[in-house]
């Protein structure tokens, strides 16, 4: 899958490129086109004007056409020292609210085109320079290109985006199949524990080891049953966070090396309600525990913190382990990353989808300093 999401982006990159080549190419001939065409348009109309102004009077039809004609190329008419005598096409509204509009635009025309020089055939000491800017069409030519780069942009993005979702939906399915179908395949033989534990029950003597396998059983049945809400909507009620949290750190500390301390600091709190789901929730903190044995490698301390805020409950799991990187930070709740030996690299990835997905919360790495250890922050809504 992820395969084929990279094969789509540079498909899609490649497909943005031809067009956006091809409309750049394509805009600069049209632009030059119509360039040569609009000074074209000027010449005639600076010839025009003047013939209607010199002394040899004529048929006038075809110059008045073509001054006519001319209703879109803003010019300005100077003299040779480039003070303003006349102009055409330009806003007078502008021009009444801004006394400085002529000159602003005359700079415009300057960076825009070459003038056009006019000398008087009767007094050469007569010159005229028409300035002229470009029209509303050939603005709309070069601007077309950046316009068409943006559609193109935001196209790719939205695909890239629902590409994205859809990856992350089908990835969702995956996990929760597989979740379901190992909840599915543990319910076989953990019912077949608890028939032979029956059994066990009626020959005297075995009471100790009953009560051992029992827990084991017992133990077994709670994990098939995680994996079962998996994908399912939870059914969330109202417990004390910290009796869950005492309850999750007692179990793991009495399976934990004797030279790992654990503590719990709840700032004087004794219940604190928090909608959760309780099988899920422990899933969590058992496994931010385990992950923090892991890095100890049996030595060191755990400490839990429980902070009772205005809206919201935060609980720090705290390690004195061997920390982790900077550069694996942004990795360790993806899915299958593990710096371990063994496991699949899936507790820390499931917990944090329980956490978002199901109680609404948030589950980061709140600081981590190799050789000193590691802070995991749950955030819940009260």
């Amino acid at each position: 899958m992820f395969r084929q999401l990279l094969n789509w982006r540079v498909l899609l990159a490649l497909i943005a490129i031809l067009i956006v080549t091809g409309t750049i190419f394509y805009s600069s001939y049209v632009a030059k086109k119509i360039e040569k065409e609009e000074r074209q348009k000027v010449e005639e109309w600076v010839e025009a004007s003047n013939s209607l102004l010199s002394a040899n009077t004529g048929d006038t039809r075809l110059h008045l056409t073509i001054i006519q004609n001319n209703d879109d190329i803003p010019i300005i008419v100077t003299n040779e020292k480039d003070s303003i005598l006349d102009y055409k096409n330009l806003d007078s509204s502008r021009i009444a609210g801004d006394p400085l509009f002529l000159k602003k635009s005359l700079e415009q025309y300057k960076a825009d085109n070459a003038p056009i020089i006019w000398t008087d055939p009767f007094d050469p000491t007569l010159i005229n320079k028409y300035y002229y800017g470009n029209s509303r069409l050939l603005r709309e030519v070069k601007y077309y290109p950046i316009v068409q780069l943006f559609i193109v942009g935001l196209f790719i993005l939205i695909t890239l985006l629902a590409l994205r979702s859809n990856y992350r939906s089908t990835q969702n399915q995956v996990w929760a199949g597989m979740a379901k179908e190992t909840a599915h395949q543990l319910g076989t033989p953990v019912s077949s524990l608890e028939g032979w534990l029956e059994i066990l029950r009626e020959t005297t003597g075995n009471e100790k080891m009953v009560y051992e396998l029992e827990k084991d059983v017992n133990r077994l049945r709670l994990v098939s049953d995680r994996f079962g809400k998996i994908g399912s909507t939870p059914q969330l009620e109202e417990l004390n966070i910290i009796k869950q949290v005492e309850d999750v750190v007692e179990y793991v500390r009495k399976r934990a090396p004797g030279k790992v301390v654990f503590s719990i600091d709840t700032h004087g709190h004794t219940n604190i309600p928090v909608r959760i789901s309780g099988p899920l929730f422990d899933w969590v903190i058992e496994n931010l525990l385990k992950n923090a044995l892991d890095a100890m490698e049996a030595t060191g301390t755990i400490h839990v913190e429980i902070i009772n805020q205005e809206n919201d409950v935060v609980i720090e799991v705290t390690d004195t382990g061997k920390g982790i990187s900077a550069t694996n930070i942004s990795k360790v709740f993806k899915p299958g990353f593990t710096t371990k030996k063994r496991g699949w690299g899936l507790g820390l990835s499931l917990s944090k989808r329980i956490v978002e997905q199901y109680h609404k919360g948030s589950l980061s790495v709140k600081n981590s300093e190799v050789g000193k250890g590691t802070t995991f922050r749950i955030v819940l809504k009260k």
